[in-house]
């Protein structure tokens, strides 16, 4: 049995679609994986994180097409890595800055502002 290399999405598809998730939704989580499959420790990290906090928010699964999200999330960030979170359109960080965050007592009103 063969399985083609990643077909993926083309960059100017993601682009748009990064742009309009970002500003149509409050609260969305970049990550690798799904919500009930997170493919990656930093993804679970950070959907745990947000869980907590946060009842209603989009999450997107960047493996389909991961080159070209991460080009596109670091136009929006300057960030390279995975996952990122975005709140009303601002981009927060990722995992390691949610916990950052979580730990000052931060995060619930960072989501909150949504």
């Amino acid at each position: 049995m063969d399985f083609p290399p990643n077909q993926g999405i083309d960059q100017e598809e993601v682009d748009e679609q990064v742009a309009e998730t970002i500003e149509e939704n409050d609260v969305v989580l970049f990550m690798k994986g799904t919500e009930l499959m997170p493919q990656c420790g930093y993804s679970r990290r950070a959907l745990g994180l947000i869980d907590q906090h946060c009842d209603e928010y989009e999450t997107v699964d960047v493996l389909e097409s991961l080159d070209e999200y991460r080009a596109s999330l670091s136009e929006h960030s300057g960030w390279e890595t995975i996952p990122q979170t975005f709140v009303d359109g601002e981009f927060v960080g990722g995992s390691d800055i949610l916990a950052e965050l979580e730990e000052r007592g931060e995060l619930a009103e960072t989501l909150d502002a949504a």
